[in-house]
């Protein structure tokens, strides 16, 4: 299947899915850190997700008449709802400037979703309301996937099952910690403390996760049933 991962520099997803057979790109501005520079699509995601021709970052052209999947992470700072604080920094006040950017994003995030694809993925944390996003298909934690960590995160599912649990850990702790929490900045209590941690390494799907969209959607039997789980 042709596979569009957009808005990924680590070429985790990507990877997963090239690893089972499939014909998947990764696409994004920044160069990719996954080492895969044939597979890496340097650029702007809403042109890419156009399918056509598609011209990688070791100069190769690609024909891709249409994407089968596209799984996304459309940045996130503006839509999260822990940046809540910094959009209200007042009670009663809404900072316009950031939410001129939360439209913007949202713009972004709508056109992935409206894309000419029957199988869509859209991963981002838990949205401001004001944005008015549509609701999320299911929520899922790296603990589910054979990872010590809580960081929940969103699913926006089209076309795709819900992603089921592989390997559930019951000791785990937060991957990042909390920016006015008693815990800030100690490891013994993050995984990934806001005081060390570079926001890209942050917001890298995890492998766990990534292997189990690769295993679960790269197959062409998909009945596209969705449930409603958070």
């Amino acid at each position: 299947m042709n596979v569009l991962v957009a808005c990924e520099e680590s070429q985790r997803v990507c990877l997963a899915f090239l690893e089972r057979g499939h014909n998947a790109f990764s696409c994004d501005i920044q160069e990719p850190s996954g080492g895969r520079p044939d597979r890496h699509i340097l650029g702007d995601a809403l042109k890419a997700i156009q399918g056509g021709q598609i011209v990688t970052m070791d100069g190769v052209t690609h024909d891709i008449p249409k994407w089968d999947i596209i799984i996304a992470h459309p940045p996130c700072t503006y839509l999260s709802n822990a940046g809540a604080c910094r959009l209200y920094p007042r009670k009663g006040e809404l900072n316009q400037e950031r939410y001129k950017k939360g439209l913007e994003a949202k713009a972004f995030f709508m056109e992935i979703w409206n894309a000419d694809c029957e199988k869509i993925c859209i991963e981002n944390p838990i949205p401001s309301s004001i944005f008015e996003l549509p609701r999320y298909t299911q929520s899922i934690q790296p603990f589910q996937f054979g990872e010590p960590y809580s960081k929940k995160t969103c699913l926006w599912l089209k076309g795709l099952n819900l992603l089921q649990p592989t390997n559930i850990i019951a000791d785990y702790k937060p991957y990042v910690s909390c920016g006015t929490s008693r815990n800030k900045g100690n490891p013994d209590k993050a995984g990934f403390s806001r005081a060390g941690g570079d926001k890209k390494v942050r917001s890298r799907t995890f492998i766990g996760i990534a292997k189990a969209m690769a295993e679960q959607w790269g197959v062409d039997d998909l009945d596209g049933v969705q449930l409603n789980l958070f």
